[in-house]
């Protein structure tokens, strides 16, 4: 099980362990649903912890890229739209996720071709 200090040693944030929870626990069930019995106990966990972290860093804890001072020009890293490619926690997951099915989830639809008579 994937505990909010294990998510903590990899992506810092200051959210309370309850928030992270949510986070884990959404993380979690995503994981099961898509990899039940496909990998190792110990993978699966740990596809979960960086999942989690490819979560926050997509939306209560997004990575500052670059600021600005006279500006006040803030960037984030990141990128919507990109499932999880969107962050380098994601990327990971790929790499963790060698059945790629959780990359499959936020990809393109397939597209197929037919043929109506006329």
């Amino acid at each position: 099980m994937v505990t909010p200090s294990n998510v903590k040693a990899i992506l810092p944030t200051d959210l309370t362990d309850e928030d992270l929870q949510a986070f884990i626990d959404g993380a979690t069930e995503l994981v099961t649903a898509t990899l039940a019995g496909a990998l190792s106990d110990s993978l699966t966990k740990e596809i979960t912890r960086w999942l989690t972290a490819h979560m926050l860093a997509s939306t209560r804890e997004q990575q500052m890229a670059s600021a600005g001072a006279g500006g006040a020009t803030v960037k984030y890293q990141g990128v919507y739209g990109l499932g999880l490619d969107g962050t380098m926690y994601g990327q990971h997951v790929k790499i963790l996720d060698t059945t790629g099915k959780l990359a499959a989830l936020g990809g393109k639809g397939s597209a197929y071709i037919f043929a109506v008579e006329s």
